[in-house]
């Protein structure tokens, strides 16, 4: 008898499908373990209030060199295939003297920083059908180009305010040192006095 009939009378199957036992700690062939798919810890996303106040503006008139070909930021500028950019930071969106798209003249709203960031990120995700192709996928260069319009800007709005609340963990650390056990306080002064009474 052959070790396939052997197997096929006792049932034993060729190729074992799935681990029989789960060893706690150990990740299973093909996946990761159920407690380690649980618990993922989050990334910390930085707000654009962070990066705006880490921003450098010489940096983001570096990266605008790439806008000049459409754009100029000069005060009195002329307008190019785009519109001249000074003074954009807080001015109403369309609202420039430029011929835009009927898109952009219906957006309505005003450039302020989080607009100005959506935009740059991707500029058809903002407004549809627009003729700004050019976008800045890092959040960095972003930055430092906003923070660099609104020094061309002659009353730009202030800053977002960076929330610098702590976070305060409820669970207590795993190395914290024990409680100090509790003092018994003295006995009342009635109690004292019944004592000295019937002694």
């Amino acid at each position: 008898m052959g070790i396939k009939e052997v197997n096929n009378a006792l049932n034993i199957p060729d190729k074992i499908e799935r681990q029989a036992y789960i060893i706690e700690g150990v990740e299973p062939e093909g996946g990761v373990t159920a407690e380690a798919a649980a618990v993922v810890e989050a990334v910390p996303v930085e707000s654009l209030a962070m990066r705006l106040a880490s921003a450098d503006a010489v940096a983001g008139a570096k990266v605008f060199k790439k806008c000049t070909q459409c754009h100029t930021i000069d005060q009195g500028g002329r307008n190019l295939q785009g519109p001249n950019l000074y003074n954009i930071i807080g001015a109403a969106i369309g609202g420039q003297d430029f011929k835009y798209s009927k898109n952009v003249a219906a957006k309505g709203g005003i450039w302020d920083y989080e607009a100005m960031d959506t935009w740059l990120k991707k500029p058809s995700a903002f407004i549809k059908r627009t003729k700004m192709v050019l976008s800045l996928r890092k959040d960095k260069d972003r930055a430092n180009v906003i923070l660099f319009l609104r020094q061309n800007a002659d009353n730009p709005p202030p800053l977002p305010v960076v929330d610098i609340a702590p976070v305060i963990d409820e669970a207590a650390p795993e190395n914290a040192p024990a409680a100090a056990p509790e003092v018994p306080t003295e006995a009342p002064v009635e109690a004292e006095a019944e004592v000295e009474a019937t002694s």
